[in-house]
């Protein structure tokens, strides 16, 4: 992956590892005037931008970036991928353009951001789909199969060794070592922890008690801050265990377990299994806001139940000129056949053309 002093040296995008916030409160988190000019098939906006938000689609964005950057010189984009809540907080607080958070705004939360937008809606846009890979770290056993109901076990304290009956009943031939399971979970505010809690609380409900939350619910293990942080934790712990977006399991060459499905197979994260999870997702949202539910007990054949959505949290209107004219230009060209082309190389999966077509509708609307 292309870090951020690639990606300036490319004279345009960067993605940021922090930002220099600006006051609260404050919408002047543009530099420079804008002008929008064709560039091949992205209208490029000449701005500098600011926005925060969802680790988990750190590695798409830098992707995006790279080249949307290529294309449009002068356009500057600092993403900070301080977690999905951090994301929400500075774009309510008006710090940041848009945000990107792997749930879409609680109903607590869309007063303030509709604040933000002079009184308009804030609009959930799904624009990159991340399958939650349940990662570990066990030499000799790959390939490992687990449930729901084992998982919620793990994660709760009530499984505690590798050998456990529930484990080993799952995964027949497998030698499975006595020692120690050693859970590692997100210790910020994470909307992957707010899917992954989800997924337990909806599929075993009478093991995993507590409602989804984004921050961790409970002791059992040990916390890591950030995506990177929970990859280098398990990467380096023997008998570890967690969950983390695919991309990240990939780019660490991270052991993934294969996890059952409402169909009743023990299905292996892909693109292409991620994909067929969403495309049976209903939209929630209305208007032009694109907020889905997922069915995290799918039966559809070959689709891995555990998959996250991240949206770009966006103003339908009343951002200042300069920041309305970059969103709407770097969202069009993510939500784009192109943009959503280079998902697949860097560890995520596209939207179903059934979301797509709706989240293309609601970008162009963008003023």
């Amino acid at each position: 992956m292309k870090n951020g002093s690639r990606l300036a040296a490319l004279g345009g995008v960067v993605v940021a590892g922090a930002l220099a916030l600006t006051a609260c409160g404050s919408d002047d988190n543009t530099t420079a005037s804008s002008s929008r000019v064709p560039t091949g098939d992205i209208d490029c906006a000449k701005a500098s931008v600011n926005a925060a938000g969802s680790s988990a689609q750190k590695n798409a964005v830098e992707e995006w970036t790279k080249v949307y950057a290529s294309k449009c010189a002068g356009a500057n984009l600092n993403y900070n991928p301080s977690g999905s809540g951090a994301g929400i907080q500075a774009f309510t607080n008006g710090q940041v353009a848009f945000a990107g958070s792997d749930s879409a705004l609680k109903p607590e939360e869309v007063p303030a951001a509709q604040k933000r937008c002079q009184g308009n809606p804030a609009l959930n846009l799904p624009m990159v789909v991340g399958p939650v890979a349940v990662v570990y770290n066990l030499q000799g056993v790959d390939g490992l199969k687990l449930s729901s109901d084992t998982i919620a076990k793990i994660f709760s304290g009530k499984v505690k060794t590798w050998n456990d009956p529930a484990i080993a009943a799952e995964n027949e031939g497998a030698k499975l070592p006595s020692s120690q399971i050693k859970p590692v979970y997100r210790s910020d505010e994470s909307g992957t922890t707010d899917n992954f809690t989800n997924y337990l609380n909806t599929t075993s409900p009478k093991i995993w008690t507590w409602e989804k939350a984004k921050k961790w619910p409970n002791s059992t293990g040990q916390g890591a801050p950030k995506s990177d942080g929970v990859t280098s934790q398990v990467k380096s712990t023997a008998g570890a265990i967690s969950y983390v977006e695919m991309s990240y399991a990939e780019n660490n060459k991270l052991q993934t377990a294969h996890v059952k499905n409402g169909a009743g197979e023990y299905t292996q994260l892909s693109p292409d299994s991620a994909s067929k999870a969403v495309a049976g997702a209903k939209v929630v949202g209305t208007g032009n806001d694109v907020a889905l539910k997922i069915d995290y007990a799918t039966k559809e054949p070959g689709a891995y139940p555990i998959v996250l959505v991240t949206y770009e949290i966006a103003c339908s209107k009343g951002l200042p000129a300069e920041q309305a004219g970059f969103v709407k230009s770097f969202l069009t060209y993510t939500s784009s056949e192109a943009g959503q082309k280079i998902l697949t190389d860097v560890g995520y999966a596209p939207l179903p053309q059934s979301v797509l077509t709706k989240v293309q509708t609601s970008v162009k609307a963008l003023s």
